[in-house]
């Protein structure tokens, strides 16, 4: 199963619903595919879905997903790269507006260069991840203590240079 989450964010995330939907839809994603929808307008007519979900839900779901593809919120992703998912992370962008600035696509790239998932900027390479099947490579484990530590650098400098 495919988990799709786009967070709670106020903004659509209209561009990776549809891509999904699309993908699931011309068969090029042959598995189940769950959507958690927010804000967005486009409702999936090929994909199971719900606007949003409870925190157990939200859970039970990622547990469940062989796949989780989320947005570039750090607790959300770093949850399913905790729980040793293979996780495509699709951070909102301004252009497109998803979001109030591109904080997300700077946010990933940085702490991408400690974990291992994908991370798709352009929505169409999210079908090349699946059709490819980037995702089987393994997973690097992690712990909580170098988890926070790195994590925190990361806040640090990120908040350095914007300063």
């Amino acid at each position: 199963m495919i988990f799709v989450t786009v967070g709670t964010h106020e903004q659509q995330f209209n561009r990776l619903i549809k891509e999904v939907d699309r993908l699931k839809g011309t068969g090029a994603i042959d598995q189940e595919v769950f959507i958690q929808t927010g804000y967005s307008d486009f409702e999936p007519q090929n994909c199971q879905w719900s606007k949003f979900l409870s925190y157990d839900d939200m859970n039970c779901y990622m547990r469940e997903a062989e796949i989780v593809i989320t947005h570039g919120g750090p607790a959300t992703f770093m949850n399913a790269v905790s729980k040793g998912k293979k996780t495509i992370v699709v951070p909102r962008q301004e252009q497109f507006g998803e979001h109030v600035n591109n904080h997300q696509v700077d946010f990933v790239n940085k702490v991408k260069l400690i974990y291992n998932f994908d991370i798709i900027i352009d929505i169409e390479g999210l079908q090349n991840l699946v059709y490819e099947g980037a995702m089987n490579r393994p997973f690097l484990e992690t712990n909580n203590s170098n988890f926070i530590k790195e994590f925190k650098k990361i806040l640090k400098e990120l908040c350095d240079e914007n300063q």
